[in-house]
């Protein structure tokens, strides 16, 4: 029996056919490909719900009402802050923090470092935010201080979101991070689209009709 099993080990082995090297390839870029595009659609699911339904919204800004609602207020800088302003020349800089931090008590307003614009007769600073804006004025001889504030309503909200308007840094790394993700989810399932077309006969056809027909309609109808 060992002679036998001996003669059997020594026999030539043929090697396995170029058919399995391919499908053993073929599996390996579907698993990977799958993982990717699963794990990009989960990360980009949120944002592109968000995205599409605002995409909606501004497509029919013009038929969405908004009711804008304006809210004016008014105050006096204490004498103690109003001198902490000094004789600052005319140009843009942050409020000096006590008097940021008086104004943003008084208005329940976020201030923070914000540019201010210095002028000889009043200091006017700009709050805009997605779905709104803000503004106060600082009357450097007397202290008087007006502020105003607007608000457009949620949808208005989401469009500047969509945009990226007045949102802030964070945001705008967000949206470059949703941008990859995006990239990622399409052109993986672009990649499994070719890996599975032998099987779809439909496949190119469907991919070819989403191509050309953003692009006649550019060209026939957009001018």
């Amino acid at each position: 029996m060992a002679s036998l099993s001996t003669a059997i080990r020594r026999l030539p082995r043929t090697p396995p056919p170029a058919d399995f090297f391919q499908q053993h390839r073929r599996g390996f870029w579907l698993r990977t490909l799958h993982q990717w595009h699963w794990i990009s659609s989960a990360v980009c699911l949120a944002g592109m719900l968000l995205f599409a339904a605002t995409g909606i919204t501004l497509n029919h800004a013009a038929r969405i009402e908004a009711q804008p609602q304006v809210v004016n207020r008014s105050a006096e800088l204490p004498p103690a802050l109003l001198q902490s302003l000094g004789d600052r020349d005319d140009g843009t800089a942050p409020l000096p923090a006590d008097v940021a931090d008086w104004l943003s008590d008084e208005f329940s307003v976020a201030i923070g470092r914000r540019a201010a614009e210095w002028s000889e007769p009043e200091i006017y600073l700009s709050m805009p935010r997605p779905g709104g804006d803000a503004w106060l004025s600082l009357d450097r001889e007397t202290g008087a201080v007006e502020f105003e504030s607007t608000e457009r309503g949620w949808i208005s909200y989401f469009n500047d979101l969509h945009k990226g308007r007045n949102a802030g840094p964070a945001w705008g790394w967000f949206l470059d991070l949703f941008a990859v993700a995006c990239l990622v989810f399409c052109i993986t399932g672009l990649f499994l689209l070719y890996l599975h077309a032998r099987q779809r006969r439909m496949t190119w056809p469907m991919v070819g009709l989403g191509l050309v027909a953003p692009l006649l309609l550019a060209l026939i109808f957009v001018h």
